[in-house]
């Protein structure tokens, strides 16, 4: 996937002072690193639903959903605070705060959904669900969506071909089509089961056994595909059926961000034997975890020792819960919901007027709008989202894009986002596509 909104090095940007912060990121981090838009920007300071940049001009975030209740919650910094000051160490002391929490959050999911594991990241919490998942199976084969990205560890890179070319997928991975309900044919659960399928086929004509079949269940990174409800389902029973468990990756689906429940797999009537959350789940602190059914740990459980110095320390679990807290109390799944539908509507009224719009999906507040030079030849128009991202930018709102064209723009705002926000944003690319 081609990462078209990034600042090519070399190019002039902004002012002296900014060309010289550029430089220097430059020369002590190095050239793996990327910075967002054409023009980058630099920010100082977060609040709500905004960032701002030096000189004390706001910006609308319509894209990070790490900050999943806001940039610089009041209640989630005081949570860090407070427990900072009075104990941080590890999950080899027995301590309240994680079987609190633990408690509160295992509620949140099915019955059959008995253990939390914690970690620091979404890749480390993936990573874990991947070793549970080959001691319990005692297969290898992975099977995962064509653009997926699920972490950037060593195993999980092999697993992320959003990463580019230069990460080649590893010998026991198959990758499968996402289910395209805007450019694929046929009914999109039996062609996702389909491919699902014929990858174990592959794998066991290669005497490969299957391990697992981990999907981010909204497709984030493979152009945004939520419907219909459901779809899922057929492919889920094909890994389980050859033996295989299914993993559910829900660092950007999960918390409430499609509106229909707290998990993206709840909307395909499944029970994952494994789901993995991260990103949201702190609001920016690095917190993320593994939980399970209890008899797929069992073995891992029995003979191998977990550890993670920084998961489930008691600072970053009273971030969690306070992230917890502030979601149920305010009803922020049902803000993504409304809000959600909301903002979707008015796409699809701009569409009526800009005929570049030639999808609009998603759930809650996770929606794709896939940027066509025509509707009926349905040809990317990645060039033009280029100038959309930027054009963005430059008004002030910040977004991003996605797909194996790049050509669908990815909105995904934090979960406190309101209508009048979503005026802001549908007013601001209007004008953007008019310039076009």
């Amino acid at each position: 996937m081609t990462m078209i909104n990034a600042y090519v090095p070399g190019t002039a940007a902004g002012d002296a002072a900014e060309q010289a912060m550029i430089a220097r990121r430059q020369r002590l981090l190095g050239p793996a690193y990327r910075l967002f838009y054409a023009h980058p920007v630099h920010f100082v300071r977060g609040e709500g639903v905004f960032l701002f940049d030096a000189a004390g001009t706001p910006y609308l975030d319509v894209y990070n959903n790490v900050a999943s209740v806001g940039h610089c919650r009041p209640e989630v910094v005081e949570a860090i605070a407070r427990q900072a000051a009075i104990l941080n160490t590890h999950t080899r002391y027995l301590h309240e705060g994680i079987l609190d929490f633990a408690e509160r959050f295992l509620a949140e999911f099915p019955a059959a959904i008995g253990h939390l594991m914690l970690t620091c990241s979404g890749s480390e919490a993936n990573d874990l669900a991947l070793r549970i998942a080959r001691k319990h199976t005692g297969g290898q084969g992975v099977i995962v969506t064509r653009l997926a990205y699920h972490g950037v560890t060593a195993q999980l890179a092999e697993l992320s071909p959003s990463l580019g070319p230069a990460v080649e997928p590893g010998p026991h991975v198959r990758l499968v089509p996402a289910p395209d309900g805007y450019r694929g044919t046929g009914e999109v659960g039996a062609a996702f089961a389909a491919g699902v399928q014929a990858a174990i086929d592959d794998f066991r004509a290669k005497g490969i056994r299957p391990a697992a079949l981990l999907v981010d269940t909204i497709f984030s990174s493979d152009g945004v595909y939520a419907d219909p409800p459901g779809f899922l389902a057929p492919a889920v029973a094909a890994i389980r059926a050859a033996g295989g468990v299914f993993i559910a990756d829900e660092v950007q689906p999960g918390f409430g961000r499609t509106g229909d429940a707290l998990w993206g797999f709840a909307r395909h009537g499944v029970v994952p034997d494994m789901a993995t959350v991260g990103k949201p789940m702190g609001n920016g602190h690095p917190v993320a975890g593994v939980v399970l059914r209890p008899e797929v740990v069992a073995a891992f459980g029995r003979d191998i020792r977990y550890f993670n110095t920084f998961g489930g320390n008691p600072v970053s679990v009273a971030a969690a819960d306070a992230v917890l807290s502030v979601i149920q109390r305010e009803g922020l799944r049902e803000n993504a919901r409304t809000v959600g539908a909301y903002l979707a509507a008015g796409l699809r009224r701009l569409g009526d007027r800009h005929p570049i719009l030639g999808d609009i999906r998603g759930a809650g507040l996770f929606i794709g709008a896939e940027l066509v030079l025509d509707r009926a030849s349905k040809a990317p128009a990645t060039a033009e989202t280029a100038r959309i991202v930027n054009g963005l930018r430059e008004r002030r709102v910040l977004i991003s894009a996605t797909g194996p064209a790049a050509n669908i723009l990815k909105i995904r705002p934090p979960l406190v986002f309101s209508k009048a926000n979503a005026d802001l944003f549908l007013a601001t690319l209007d004008e953007v596509l008019a310039a076009l």
